[in-house]
């Protein structure tokens, strides 16, 4: 995930369903005032939660880009965390969400 451009952390969804977000240790000790929503100030603690997080499930679409973008991506609408990552990477506003991308040697 990238607030203006910069890396400020990770989102991932665990097999349990679960999501974490946490922010980059370097974003912290950069930029601890720039919180991408006031429900998740920068710390260096995992969030957690059940569901996605509100703020990012405010990022997707909806309505009829939704279904323009679901069927385009041939992703299922309840797939919360492929529409974020397949229509996100370029949405209005200071966030945006991109694919990790794993090293050879990890």
């Amino acid at each position: 995930m990238k607030y203006n451009n910069q890396r400020a952390g990770v989102l991932s969804e665990q097999d349990s369903g679960e999501y974490k977000f946490v922010y980059d240790i370097e974003y912290c000790t950069n930029h601890p005032d720039d919180f991408i929503t006031f429900n998740m100030p920068v710390r260096t603690q995992v969030y957690t939660s059940k569901y996605l997080f509100p703020f990012f499930d405010g990022l997707i679409p909806e309505g009829w880009l939704l279904n323009i973008d679901s069927e385009s991506w041939k992703i299922n609408k309840n797939d919360r965390m492929g529409l974020l990552l397949a229509c996100c990477q370029n949405s209005i506003g200071a966030v945006s969400v991109h694919p990790l991308i794993q090293s050879e040697n990890a």
